[in-house]
């Protein structure tokens, strides 16, 4: 679901129970839209993500691991002038909106209680984050400075005094359920029902719209159906839904939302893992801005050049009939005169049709006949010469769709070991002479459901050292087949079918496949693997594979992630 109103409910709730009355440590912004305050509350501390990402905006407790600017930015510094060492008081949603304010009381220069409220507006690319002094609502800062002549509707920037965005004309359905009973009545089909139901009570998404819809239309009372679904935000059995259009996340059971489940305590943790991925993706897509330009470049200049080449070669198909045509010519050198542009000859190769040749009037009979005769030659010559280039070309074009089918799954830190990669392979340079080593990161361990420890390499650099200088002769290789992906290393000789099918469902996910079904991946043991000189990092060669099948499954990884126990 979307973190709608109704899940702001939830949040508020968790995060109240959790965090109220504790004290604010620490704070960090490692990226622009994004401030953790570390909270200690009975002993313990709570990463406190705020977050006014234009597609990920939230509040939770996340665990995720950050890594801070060597220069905090002047929001930050705001941040830990106010704050810093100051009392959480309580944490409070406005009615059913994605407004969360966070109540803070803390000491002025004077001694005097400051009192100031964070408040986080979740509201797609209008989200922001908002330091305000309660008592006179001033705008002590926010997170985006967005000028008055980009918004009229209220002031955006410090000194201004902070006005909530326009309240819309709907029932916050935690304080009255009017008008619901007439809807069910009114409305019979479910699409009909939820947009009613979105556009009548306040924080409602299309999905969270859908889900009331369908349950009130549930045998039984509808409006006591409706009641225990609201009831259960105060409740909630956080789950995660691998369905066929990817992971969602629900705060307990939905009925519209179907597939393999995972369970977790909170939902901060639900959001950690749910999130990972995707802000990570969003984190990478913002470091590797360079990586990605060169990735890009190099494929269109490639793919242009193959394309052109093989228009080149398609011309070649036709160099017989230039051959033709300089053999008539000489047959016939008596009809033609000099000065004559084109003539009609029988074309005795083809039940003598008459075939119609073109000359130049600047050029004797026998030159003519000679111009078509170098014509076939230069094309005959430049069919193999044509074909070696498509093939180096296609080369690069196979290494750079690998390279970004890498971006695709890496992490931060893998990043720069690409970009490393690529300063090695001549396609980046430094501006420091000095040569940089690149360090190499360890692939990620897994664990297969009888305990086998699977490698995982994230880029070539961890593929090139993990399959041809760390792994055993006898371990088992997988790879996705014709897809490019990451290498997968079984440690047994003699791995069980689970084993070989939860090695190759990695394989799959950490591929360019990763949102496709039934994925082929090839396996061998590592020692049929070769490596000829001149092949660029991570590209080996083998023989003898064999394929076996897989659909790539996100809770399968998870699990995969952890060691079972004893």
């Amino acid at each position: 679901m979307a973190f709608d109103g109704l899940f702001t409910h939830a949040m508020t709730k968790e995060l109240n129970d959790t965090l109220a009355g504790g004290r604010i440590m620490k704070i960090h912004q490692p990226y622009p839209n994004e401030v953790f305050l570390v909270v200690r509350n009975n002993r313990k501390n709570y990463p406190l993500l705020l977050s006014a990402h234009p597609m990920f905006a939230r509040a939770q407790i996340s665990q995720i691991k950050y890594k801070n600017p060597q220069t905090a930015p002047n929001f930050a510094m705001m941040l830990r002038k106010h704050l810093e060492g100051a009392q959480l008081l309580r944490i409070e949603q406005v009615e059913n909106d994605r407004i969360m304010r966070f109540v803070i009381s803390g000491r002025n220069e004077l001694g005097d209680e400051d009192r100031t409220v964070l408040i986080l507006e979740m509201m797609g690319r209008h989200s922001n984050l908002f330091l305000v002094d309660e008592a006179s609502q001033k705008i002590i800062d926010l997170i985006k400075h967005v000028p008055a002549d980009q918004n009229r509707v209220r002031t955006l920037m410090p000194g201004g005094t902070y006005v909530q965005p326009p309240k819309q004309d709907v029932l916050n359905p935690y304080q009255s359920l009017d008008g619901l009973a007439n809807l069910i009545l009114d409305y019979r089909e479910q699409n009909e029902l939820a947009k009613h139901i979105q556009s009548h009570f306040q924080g409602f998404a299309r999905d969270s719209a859908h889900e009331l819809a369908a349950v009130v239309q549930n045998d039984g009372d509808a409006m006591a159906h409706a009641q225990s679904w609201f009831d259960h935000f105060n409740q909630p059995n956080p789950t995660l839904v691998d369905t066929q259009k990817g992971l969602q996340y629900v705060p307990f059971p939905w009925q519209t939302v179907t597939g393999e489940t995972t369970e977790f305590t909170t939902l901060s943790e639900l959001l950690d893992a749910y999130y990972e991925g995707k802000s990570e993706r969003d984190r990478v897509q913002q470091q590797a801005g360079v990586v990605l330009r060169v990735i890009h470049n190099e494929l269109k200049k490639n793919k242009t050049k193959i394309k052109k080449q093989q228009a080149e070669l398609a011309q070649a198909d036709h160099a017989d009939e230039y051959k033709v045509k300089g053999e008539l010519l000489t047959t016939y050198m008596h009809q033609i005169e000099r000065g004559m542009t084109e003539i009609e000859l029988p074309n005795y190769y083809d039940d003598n049709k008459p075939m119609q040749i073109q000359l130049s009037n600047q050029l004797s009979p026998s030159q003519n006949a000679q111009r078509y005769f170098t014509r076939y030659n230069k094309l005959k010559a430049s069919v193999k010469y044509l074909n070696e280039q498509i093939a180096l070309a296609q080369k690069e074009v196979d290494y750079f769709e690998n390279l970004q089918a890498q971006v695709d799954i890496a992490s931060p830190k893998d990043i720069e070991e690409i970009r490393q990669e690529l300063i090695q392979e001549g396609y980046l340079r430094v501006q420091s002479k000095k040569k940089q080593k690149a360090q190499v990161s360890q692939p990620e361990i897994f664990y297969a459901s009888d305990g086998t420890q699977i490698e995982v390499g994230k880029n070539n650099l961890q593929n090139e050292r993990l399959s041809m200088k760390t792994a055993n002769k006898s371990d088992i290789w997988m790879h996705t087949k014709d897809i490019p992906g990451s290498h997968v290393i079984i440690h047994s000789s003699e791995p069980s079918e689970q084993t070989l099918t939860e090695g190759a469902q990695l394989a799959a996910y950490f591929s360019k496949a990763r949102d496709s079904a039934n994925v082929p991946v090839d396996y061998l043991p590592v020692r049929r693997l070769r490596k000829p000189n001149g092949l660029k990092p991570g590209f080996v060669i083998f023989e003898g594979q064999t394929t076996m099948t897989v659909t790539p499954s996100y809770t399968t990884v998870q699990k995969l992630r952890k060691k079972p126990e004893a």
